[in-house]
């Protein structure tokens, strides 16, 4: 699978049930309160992979299993399943997602971190992340925007 293909699998990703929030490594005891702190506080278990594993259950359907290694080194795996809103809303959304996804990492924000991020605003949650890259993007566009050398 393309590094593309596993980004719209992390697109698409949403919890499969809350009960598999919060996460707790048995080897070290470290809780992951939620998705984003899967994402943020573990890390691949090798560079050149995903982590992503399909699977199929019975009475869900199609999942994807995603291992990622804890602080400590354990490897932990996460359930998860696309339950998108498949309205023409919903489409809109995810497009509009998209191009602030795609945005942030034109302007040097790592794509992963990025969607994070955003996640965290859709949830009611503040992100200094995006406020600092919010700040630093508008900072460059005003030094674009302002005539240089106007020397009258």
């Amino acid at each position: 699978m393309s590094l593309a293909q596993h980004r719209q699998w992390y697109e698409g990703l949403k919890a499969l049930s809350r009960s598999d929030f919060p996460k707790r490594c048995a080897c070290c005891g470290r809780v992951y309160a939620s998705e984003a702190d899967y994402f943020e506080q573990t890390v691949a278990i090798r560079g050149d992979r995903s982590g992503l594993k399909s699977a199929q259950d019975e009475e869900d359907g199609p999942l994807v299993e995603l291992y990622r290694n804890c602080v400590c080194g354990s490897t932990l795996l996460a359930f998860f399943s696309d339950r998108r809103d498949l309205s023409d809303t919903g489409y809109e959304r995810r497009e509009l997602f998209e191009e602030l996804l795609d945005y942030l990492e034109r302007s040097g924000a790592e794509r992963l971190a990025a969607r994070m991020e955003l996640l965290r605003v859709l949830q009611g949650q503040r992100s200094e992340m995006l406020e600092a890259w919010y700040a630093r993007i508008a900072a460059e566009k005003r030094g674009q925007d302002s005539p240089a050398g106007n020397n009258l």
